[in-house]
């Protein structure tokens, strides 16, 4: 191929190489010059012009790009018309990405001027999505390098789509004590939604004792039922491949297949085969609707691709998904359990907007401002420092606290919402705190007792990062926080508080619970208001 300038006679039959803008002159790049081009050009006073011109033999762009794109094109795939030296494929159906690598690797070595990138192999697809390209870079491409390409691309494709095949599977949940029925019930949620892209869904389901006879039985139960695929969501992670979930597999003459998998999170799965269908024994992660690696064996099964002992050791690289907040943080020292540091945040900034007009932290309930029971509780808590958080009205809201030792801190944005309190609360935790219980200025029931039953179920070690009070099952207030989920409480915006980040990093929860009403009751209303003030009064 020519290439490089030329006047506009010389260029005649030449593909313009860059768009031109002269005037009333409008030149498209990748424009053939003939007859009318040359006239404009020398109309707009343009003495020379860069084109590329194909020489005998050469393939011009998109006739490279398109042949190229439709002999790589496998089951399930889509050849769009190329355009400007590039030809996309797209995928036909719902299903995993099946890419051979190594010809790839060999088509890009071929000519610099001859490139294809696909999106990741084994990657789930809808649909209609864009899975590779084949670009073209110059104009043309030699007819010798097109064809070498050619002999590569057409040996076998080199893109597939292998859509789903299991439509039905089977879940088996096994319980120990203090396993809650509610966390079973949103796994089987966050797994229905994992299995609606791939059109499977459960259609059996068991809950058994963390045994392995009973868990062997409903194994049996679910295969009964029609499950092509069984997924096995322990209450116990599997330690070892003679731990209950493999030797429950093995006891109905299954097989393992491989235990454990380069993949964070996601380390311990159990692949096996029970009866001629696959098997996965889940990690815990695998409760989560976030990516980790059971999703990457999941979708591949679904799909009926095999996934053999090389294809998982093979996942290290790009393995580590994230992450890991329940994993225990470098310290400079080791910290006993008991010694951590917990601050105190107590909000006081808002405007009592359901109060009608007054401010309710300063109302008095038994003689003593509203504001000031929580300060005081939270000062004979284990917590330290306490922190108060001012806003709205905020001299009254100081005079309240006066001889306390808290460190007033004022946000100026309280008007904005909740969220920028808890900001200007967590930017004051000093250094060496390890966490921070954030207490509402207007629950008067929240005692020095709760706080510090929150505080001794800190621990990070035991994945037990944000505690939570917990009543029948109900999540209330204060919640505590370690310093790990801070810059996220920093980045909170408007009148949103944290419950999103609970939900978000559920496996990094410790629900406490507590009896009475304590962590529930707030003072929104007058009515809330006169009925703690009763109450303190009975007291």
């Amino acid at each position: 191929m020519k290439f490089g300038p030329f006047s506009p006679e010389e260029a005649e039959g030449g593909v313009a190489v860059h768009s031109i803008r002269e005037g009333k002159l409008v030149l498209k790049k990748g424009t053939v010059i003939g007859k009318a081009e040359i006239a404009a050009l020398k109309q707009a006073g343009i003495a020379r012009i860069v084109i590329a011109r194909l020489e005998p033999g050469d393939v011009s762009e998109d006739q490279a790009a398109g042949e190229i794109a439709a002999a790589i094109a496998g089951q399930g795939v889509r050849v769009d018309k190329a355009f400007t030296g590039r030809c996309n494929l797209f995928a036909e159906a719902a299903g995993i990405l099946v890419v051979d690598k190594d010809a790839i690797d060999r088509l890009n070595r071929v000519d610099e001027a001859i490139t294809l990138a696909t999106l990741a192999a084994y990657k789930p697809v809808v649909p209609g999505e864009m899975i590779a390209t084949v670009k073209i870079i110059p104009f043309a491409v030699a007819g010798d390098r097109h064809a070498a390409a050619m002999t590569l691309a057409t040996k076998a494709p080199l893109i597939r789509i292998a859509p789903f095949k299991i439509r039905k599977v089977g879940v088996v949940s096994t319980r120990l004590p203090g396993l809650a029925d509610k966390v079973i019930e949103k796994t089987l949620r966050v797994t229905s939604e994992r299995l609606a892209p791939a059109g499977a869904s459960i259609v059996a389901e068991r809950r058994v004792p963390h045994e392995q006879g009973a868990l062997a039985n409903a194994i049996e139960d679910v295969l009964r039922e029609g499950a092509e695929l069984v997924l096995v969501f322990g209450a116990s992670a599997i330690a070892d491949r003679r731990d209950v979930i493999p030797a429950a597999v093995e006891s109905i003459g299954g097989r393992i297949e491989h235990f454990g998998m380069p993949v964070d999170p996601g380390n311990l799965l159990l692949i096996a085969d029970a009866r001629g269908r696959p098997l996965l024994g889940a990690p815990g992660c695998a409760r989560s609707p976030k990516e980790n690696g059971f999703d990457w064996v999941l979708m591949r099964l679904l799909a009926g691709l095999p996934v053999p002992r090389d294809a998982v050791t093979g996942m290290g690289v790009g393995g580590l998904l994230m992450e890991i907040v329940t994993r225990p943080q470098p310290r400079d020292e080791p910290v006993a359990k008991g010694a951590r540091k917990v601050a105190a945040i107590v909000l006081a900034a808002g405007r009592s907007t359901r109060m009608g007009g007054p401010n309710k932290l300063v109302a008095e309930i038994g003689g003593k401002p509203l504001i000031r029971i929580a300060a005081e509780q939270a000062l004979a808590s284990h917590a330290s420092p306490v922190i108060v958080v001012t806003g709205h009205e905020r001299e009254r809201t100081e005079a309240a606290l006066a001889g306390l030792d808290v460190r007033l801190v004022h946000n100026p944005d309280y008007a904005l919402g909740l969220g920028t309190s808890v900001r200007t609360g967590i930017a004051a935790v000093p250094a060496e705190s390890d966490g921070a219980i954030v207490c509402l200025g207007d629950m008067p029931q929240v005692d020095a007792a709760l706080i510090d039953t929150l505080i001794a179920g800190f621990d990070p070690e035991k994945a037990g990062l944000i505690v939570v009070p917990t009543t029948d099952g109900a999540r209330g207030n204060p919640v505590l926080w370690a310093r790990r989920f801070f810059p996220e409480l920093m980045a909170l915006e408007g009148d949103v508080g944290a419950r999103n980040l609970i939900g978000r990093y559920a496996e990094a929860v410790a629900e406490i619970p507590v009896e009475g009403r304590a962590a529930f009751t707030d003072v929104d209303t007058p009515d809330a208001l006169r009925a703690a003030k009763a109450e303190a009064e009975r007291a």
